[in-house]
C-alpha cells in the first residue's frame, strides 16, 4: 500500500471500515485486538487523517434514505474549468466534485435533506455556470458500499434493506455528525453527545438502533483511496435496455475490482447510460483490466459503453442531511 509500510497501520485501514464499535470507549477495541495502547491508536489514526490517508471515522448513509442526493455532470469549457469547479464545490449540498475524461468533464453529488433542497443547488449551478446540468438520478443499488481491503480479496456487501420506522426526532444531526466524522478521542461517541446537548447512552443506543436499521449503511473507517495508491480511479457507463439492466448490475456488482455498481436515470437524448460502475486501481492498466472482463460479461455482450478515468479531485466530505449541523463541517 502506498505510504503504508507499518503492519499496524495497515489493520487499522483494512479491520474497522465497517463494524465499528458501537462502546463507550470503541478505541479500547481497536487497542486490544491490534496489542497496542489506546493513544497509539489514536495517535496513529489522527495522523493519517492530517496526512489525508483517511477522512473521518464516522458513517456512510444509506443513499436517499433519509435525504436526497444525485449524481449530476457539466460539459465545462476548458478555458472554464477551473472556475466552474469552484461555483460547484461552493455548494454547501456538493460532497463530491471530480474531473474525468469526457466532454461532460465534471461530475459531482449533490446531496440535501430533501429533493427541493437538491434541485436548488443544482438551479443554482446551472444558473451560476450558464451551463446544462446532468441530473443522473439513483434507481437502484447493486453495490454501493465503497469499501477498501489493503490485503485479501474484496468483501461484497450487498445493499442492506432500510427500515425508516426506526428514525425518530434528533436522529438526522446525529446522522449528520456522524456523516462529516466524529472526534477521534477516547472517549469519542461521549464528545460527540456532549456537542449535540444528548448523553451518551442515548447517542449509542441511536446509532446501534440506526445501524440494525440499515440508515447507517457503514460505520467505520472511511480511507481516502488515492492517498493509498488507488489512483487509477474510472466510472464505466453502460447503455443497455432497461429490462437487463437487473441482470447486468448484478454481474457487474460480483465482478472482481468493481467497487460500485447501481443504476441511475437516463436523459432522453443527451445521456443514455442507465447501468454504471466504478473500478478503483493502482495502475491504469490494472483498471483496464477490470473493465475488459466488464465488457467480456455474457450480460454486457456488445453493449455500447463509455470510459471516464478522473483525472482530479476538486471535493470530497461528508453529505449533508441536516442544514442544523451541516453549516458547521
Amino acid at each position: 500500500m502506498q505510504g503504508i509500510a507499518c503492519p499496524i497501520d495497515r489493520r487499522l485501514l483494512d479491520d474497522w471500515q465497517r463494524d465499528f464499535p458501537i462502546t463507550p470507549r470503541p478505541f479500547e477495541t481497536l487497542a486490544s485486538e491490534l496489542g497496542i495502547s489506546v493513544d497509539d491508536v489514536l495517535a496513529r489514526l489522527n495522523a493519517m487523517q492530517a496526512a489525508g490517508r483517511i477522512s473521518r471515522v464516522g458513517a456512510t448513509i444509506a443513499p436517499n434514505a433519509i435525504s436526497a442526493s444525485t449524481l449530476a455532470a457539466v460539459a465545462a469549457p476548458p478555458e472554464r474549468l477551473e472556475e466552474v469547479a469552484a461555483i460547484i464545490g461552493e455548494q454547501h449540498g456538493v460532497n463530491h466534485n471530480y474531473q474525468r475524461e469526457d466532454d461532460w468533464n465534471l461530475w459531482f453529488v449533490a446531496t440535501g435533506p430533501d429533493r427541493a433542497d437538491v434541485d436548488a443547488s443544482l438551479k443554482q449551478i446551472q444558473d451560476a455556470t450558464g451551463l446544462q446540468v446532468l441530473d443522473l438520478r439513483l434507481m437502484r443499488p447493486f453495490n454501493v458500499d465503497l469499501g477498501f481491503r489493503m490485503n485479501g480479496p474484496r468483501q461484497l456487501v450487498p445493499p442492506r434493506p432500510v427500515d425508516l420506522c426506526a428514525l425518530q426526532d434528533g436522529d438526522r444531526d446525529l446522522l449528520q455528525v456522524l456523516s462529516r466524522g466524529m472526534p477521534i478521542t477516547a472517549r469519542s461517541y461521549w464528545d460527540l453527545a456532549t456537542n449535540l446537548g444528548r448523553s451518551e447512552s442515548e447517542v449509542l443506543d441511536r446509532i446501534e438502533t440506526l445501524h440494525d436499521a440499515g440508515i447507517i449503511s457503514r460505520l467505520g473507517v472511511i480511507v481516502r483511496h488515492r492517498a493509498l495508491g488507488w489512483s487509477a480511479n474510472a466510472m464505466v457507463v453502460w447503455d443497455i435496455p432497461e429490462q437487463q439492466v437487473p441482470a447486468a448490475g448484478q454481474a457487474l456488482a460480483a465482478l472482481e475490482g468493481v467497487t460500485l455498481a447501481y443504476e441511475r436515470r437516463p436523459v432522453p437524448g443527451v445521456w443514455p447510460y442507465r447501468l454504471y460502475n466504478m473500478v478503483h486501481a493502482r495502475t491504469r492498466s490494472a483498471a483496464q483490466e477490470v473493465i475488459d472482463a466488464a465488457t467480456a460479461l455474457p450480460e454486457l455482450a456488445d453493449a455500447k459503453h463509455k470510459v471516464l478515468f478522473s483525472t482530479r479531485c476538486f471535493k470530497q466530505t461528508g453529505a449533508l442531511i441536516s442544514r442544523t449541523k451541516g453549516r458547521a463541517a
